[in-house]
C-alpha cells in the first residue's frame, strides 16, 4: 500500500516591517504670500494634497518635521524675517503637532539646522518631501538627502511653485517647472509619489 502524501504546510508571508519614515514639510509659510510672484492658481490643489499627507502622517504616527525659511534683515518689511510676523504656517494648512521644528537659512533643510543629527538619532531612513518651492528648497533638500543616504519620496502634487522669467525673457510656467523637476529627480534621487502612494510606502516599508 502506498503511503499517503502529506500536504506541505505553506510558509506564511512575513508582514513587512515599516521603514522609519518622516514627513518633511518645507517652507509652507505665509511669507510667500508677500512676494510679487505669489499666485493663488495652484494653491487649492497644493493645500489639498499637503493636508492629505499631514492627516495621513498623523494617522500613521509618522513624525512630521516643520521647516521654516528665514533670511535677510530681521525687519518688519522682510517677509522672511521673524520681525515680519509671516514666519508661520500658510493659511489653509491643517494644524498638527510637529515632532521637530526648525529654521533654515539655505535652500537645503539639511544645512546648518541640526536636522541631519535629529534624523539619525530617531532612526529615520526614508523622507517624504513636500512644500515650497518645487524646484528650489524641495528639490535641493531631496537631492541633498539622497546623496546623504536617505530614501526620498518626492510628492510633487504637494509642492508649490510659480511662473518664472527665463534669462532670455520668456516665461517658464509653474507646470513646466514641476515637470522639469520631476524629470531630473525621478529614479536618480527620488521616487515620485502621490500623497497616497507615499503614505502607503511608509506603512508597508516599500
Amino acid at each position: 500500500m502506498e503511503s499517503a502524501m502529506s500536504t506541505p504546510t505553506p510558509t506564511p508571508t512575513p508582514t513587512p516591517t515599516p521603514t522609519p519614515t518622516a514627513l518633511l514639510l518645507i517652507d509652507v509659510q505665509q511669507s510667500f504670500k508677500h512676494r510679487p510672484y505669489w499666485s493663488e492658481r495652484d494653491l487649492p490643489s497644493f493645500i489639498a494634497a499637503t493636508n492629505a499627507l499631514v492627516n495621513g502622517a498623523v494617522a500613521q504616527r509618522l513624525p512630521i518635521v516643520r521647516v521654516f525659511h528665514t533670511d535677510g534683515p530681521n525687519t518688519a518689511d522682510n517677509a522672511f524675517a521673524n520681525a515680519s510676523g509671516w514666519i508661520r504656517p500658510l493659511d489653509g494648512l491643517v494644524p498638527f503637532d510637529a515632532a521637530y521644528t526648525l529654521e533654515k537659512h539655505r535652500h537645503s533643510a539639511l544645512v546648518g539646522t541640526g536636522l541631519t543629527v535629529w534624523l539619525h538619532q530617531n532612526g529615520i531612513t526614508r523622507l517624504i518631501v513636500a512644500g515650497l518651492r518645487t524646484e528650489q528648497c524641495c528639490e535641493t533638500t531631496a537631492r541633498h538627502a539622497s546623496d546623504e543616504g536617505w530614501q526620498v519620496d518626492y510628492v510633487s502634487e504637494a509642492t508649490l511653485t510659480f511662473d518664472m522669467r527665463t534669462p532670455s525673457g520668456g516665461t517658464l510656467t509653474a507646470a513646466a517647472i514641476r515637470e522639469r523637476t520631476e524629470t531630473v529627480l525621478a529614479d536618480r534621487f527620488v521616487t515620485l509619489c502621490t500623497a497616497a502612494q507615499a503614505l502607503e510606502r511608509a506603512q508597508v516599508g516599500a
